[in-house]
């Protein structure tokens, strides 16, 4: 069974894809970091750095399962002829973690798709020229300003998912903070890309944010203020990363993060 958190009635399941180097190094980045803030993150994430000294990324989705119903919350790096092929560690092994977790692709309903980067909807859409939805029966969604931006941020996406996605009428569109279903929503933390969203559990004063690319290694979790080089509006993803890391009243606030060595922090 994948590694799992239970937060009142929802059960987050961390589903490995891949693991391998990033295809620059971190000092590029992370250019602003110090000497004395990476050793910090190296005692807090060992695992973030190689024998080689590269920065060494997971690469996971999270399935949120309730008696509600299935949310998937990305979609990986997908196999060995997916749009990340030309950086990432493909093929991926969703497939088999989703199967190790007792989930079929046809009960998952819901995938949300924190952004339009190639290792977070790897698996989304399959099939080479007969592309398909590979989870059949669930509504993808996407905030609109990302889906507006998607020139900007991967322009081939739109012939390989996206369009896909509206020929079967599964692409749905929101506008900032939208409510799945009781305890679970949709939250806008825009500055990675301009319409990257997160996903909130809640049970309690317990929380559970599914970052996607809100923080992507541990020195941002530790300095939120640090920017990634890779990072579309560095400020907005500033204010998006505090917002969560600092504004949250709930006793406890768990991050289940894509890339970071372990996928659930504690705060």
């Amino acid at each position: 069974m994948p590694p799992s958190l239970q937060v009142g009635p929802y059960t987050v399941i961390a589903l490995a894809d891949g693991a391998g180097p990033f295809f620059s190094t971190r000092s590029e980045a992370f250019p602003d970091a110090s000497t004395e803030q990476w050793a910090a993150a190296d005692q807090f994430d060992p695992g973030a750095l190689d024998a080689d000294g590269r920065w060494r990324l997971q690469f996971r989705a999270f399935a949120i399962r309730s008696d509600q119903g299935v949310t998937l919350v990305d979609a990986g790096i997908g196999p060995v002829d997916s749009p990340a092929a030309s950086w990432a560690p493909v093929p991926g092994v969703l497939p088999a973690s989703l199967a190790a977790a007792g989930v079929e692709p046809s009960e998952v309903d819901t995938v949300v798709l924190t952004h339009l980067h190639t290792d977070h909807v790897g698996w989304a859409v399959v099939g080479g020229e007969q592309r398909r939805p590979f989870f059949p029966n669930a509504g993808y969604l996407l905030q609109q300003a990302e889906f507006d931006a998607i020139e900007e941020v991967n322009p081939q996406l739109r012939s390989t998912v996206i369009d896909p996605l509206r020929k079967t009428d599964q692409l749905r569109l929101l506008d900032g903070d939208t409510p799945l279903r009781s305890g679970e929503r949709v939250f806008a933390t825009p500055g990675h890309t301009p319409g990257h969203q997160s996903v909130l559990v809640a049970s309690g004063r317990e929380l559970v944010a599914v970052t996607g690319d809100l923080l992507v290694h541990a020195i941002q979790l530790l300095h939120p203020e640090l920017a990634y080089a890779h990072e579309m509006n560095p400020e907005q993803a500033r204010a998006s990363r505090e917002q969560v890391l600092r504004g949250r009243a709930a006793s406890t606030l768990y991050l289940a993060t894509p890339h970071l060595t372990e996928p659930f922090i504690a705060r």
